[in-house]
């Protein structure tokens, strides 16, 4: 139990907390997006799981292949 304790003590937050940074505002960004769009390329709900389920890169293949340009 103490080793698992130590394992969260050796991480380096200056580099981690960033990403995670990112990675919420991308959720959080893409999450509204599919919100307020009115078409995508699939159903919504695939690409709601796709940006929650799929860390980092779910939101970012929504921005790239979710969207329909009309």
């Amino acid at each position: 139990m103490m080793e698992e304790v130590n394992l969260f003590n050796d991480i380096n937050w200056a580099v981690i907390a960033p990403i995670l940074v990112i990675q919420g505002i991308l959720i959080i960004v893409a999450i509204i997006d599919l919100i307020r769009i009115d078409k995508t390329n699939g159903p919504k709900w695939m690409w709601g799981l796709i940006v929650i389920l799929i860390n980092i890169i779910g939101p970012i293949i929504y921005f790239i292949f979710g969207r329909r340009n009309d």
